[in-house]
């Protein structure tokens, strides 16, 4: 066998550390959901010599998580459902109109990418409390689509602009409202960039904690992360029923994630390059 360069063996070095450096916290979640209270105390981080699973189904229970996955995953499903459609049709009608004021409009959604939304988060508290969406899904959708909004735009922009005008020219010249050769000349030609901007969107709207607990906290309608944060409070001492949660909890992200993995490279890269 040909042998390998100095400099190769050593970025296959530091290949392998960055992968050990990844999938150290996966372990460390895994063997601790798998391990009794006095196993925990005892060796945190060894291999479960004895697993268990009682903890997955006392976390399913005790935080009735149920109903917190089915919270996360209509918001997710909406949020997602409303950022595709609406972000899909804006790129598109800024990347044929990248001049004058399509630019600037353009310019504006980057700027939303830049300035963290937290900055807001007063104003629009009292936004959806004025429209008495405090503790609903339609808040919390109102809220991830505005949000996520801009940097959906950037990665839609980028893949349209990469792609030639001809297609839709020609549905056009056929007949073709500017709806109908979007719908369905265009957008079925967007699928890899869709799911880079599902799996992403998916990813920080599944997992995030701060907002639900302010705009859904107490309410029927609380998401996976903050029926998970009720353990810290309840069960001090017990990190295999909080890390069972989060096993619970990162299992559909992971499922999504290898479903539409193949694309979420593709998809970016080629918004970047447009």
């Amino acid at each position: 066998m040909k042998q390998l360069p100095m400099g190769r063996w050593l970025l296959e070095l530091v290949m392998a550390g960055a992968g050990v450096a990844f999938l150290f916290p996966v372990y460390a979640m895994v063997t601790l959901a798998l391990k009794t209270p006095d196993q925990v105390a005892e060796s945190p981080l060894s291999p479960p010599t004895s697993p268990t699973g009682e903890n997955f189904s006392h976390a399913w229970s005790s935080a009735s998580l149920g109903s917190a996955l089915l919270n996360s995953t209509l918001i997710t499903a909406l949020s997602l459902v409303a950022l595709i459609a609406i972000g899909s049709a804006c790129a598109y009608v800024l990347a044929r109109r990248a001049q004058g004021l399509g630019y600037a409009v353009y310019i504006l959604f980057l700027l939303g990418i830049v300035l963290p939304f937290q900055l807001g988060m007063i104003p629009l508290y009292k936004l959806i409390d004025d429209l008495g969406w405090l503790g609903t899904y339609q808040g919390m959708v109102l809220f991830y689509t505005g949000i996520q909004l801009p940097f959906t735009v950037f990665l839609y922009t980028g893949f349209i602009r990469a792609l030639p005008g001809d297609y839709a020219h020609a549905a056009l010249i056929d007949g073709c409202t500017q709806l109908q050769a979007f719908t369905r000349v265009v957008f079925p030609l967007l699928r890899p960039v869709t799911g880079t901007v599902v799996i992403l969107n998916a990813v920080f709207i599944w997992n995030d904690f701060f907002t639900p607990l302010l705009y859904l906290g107490g309410s029927e309608k609380e998401t996976v992360p903050v029926r998970i944060f009720s353990f810290v409070g309840q069960y001090v001492s017990d990190y295999g029923l909080v890390f069972a949660g989060l096993v619970l909890a990162a299992l559909p992200v992971i499922a999504v994630f290898l479903v539409l993995q193949r694309y979420v490279i593709k998809g970016f890269a080629g918004g970047l390059k447009g």
